[in-house]
């Protein structure tokens, strides 16, 4: 029996509370899981995960699982362009802090981002992200655990 889609990570930027929540649902679900980054990461054995790494560069693990994720997967990324990205491939896209990105909310958050880069380049210190919290792991397990759950394998 295999899952019919498989979970990305952009891998660089990604806690890793957030990676081992990943490795533990991958490894009792069966789900293909691949971290993409462009340093090496160590992942757990296991036949469900695998590390990409990448060259260095902008963008390059990004464009990387843009080009591999197929309608259905499941990216996990704080990167709301690559998000935007992976949606118009028919994906889905979870944030760490647990923000389900799909085709009805994602253009919102694209021009908040925009809106934001805009204040940063105009000189306004709008600040960095709060540290990931307890309730930003929960959030981002459930939706996790909705989305697996919502997907039946194939037979």
């Amino acid at each position: 029996m295999s899952n019919p889609f498989q979970i990305w990570v952009d891998a660089d930027a990604c806690p890793v509370v957030i990676k081992d929540i990943l490795f533990r649902a991958a490894t009792r679900r069966g789900i293909a899981l691949t971290l993409v980054a462009n340093q090496p990461i160590r992942v757990p054995r296991s036949p469900h995960i695998r590390m990409l790494q990448v060259g260095a560069g902008f963008d390059v693990a990004d464009n990387e699982i843009v080009r591999l994720a197929q309608s259905g997967d499941l990216v996990i990324t704080s990167d709301i362009p690559l998000a935007a990205e992976v949606i118009d491939k028919g994906g889905f896209a979870l944030s760490p802090r647990g923000e389900f990105h799909n085709r009805d909310n994602i253009g919102a958050r694209l021009n908040m981002r925009d809106f934001l880069d805009t204040m940063r380049a105009s000189g306004f210190d709008t600040g960095g992200p709060p540290a990931l919290t307890q309730n930003d792991r929960k959030a981002f397990a459930d939706h996790l655990d909705r989305f697996i759950s919502g997907h039946r394998p194939r037979v």
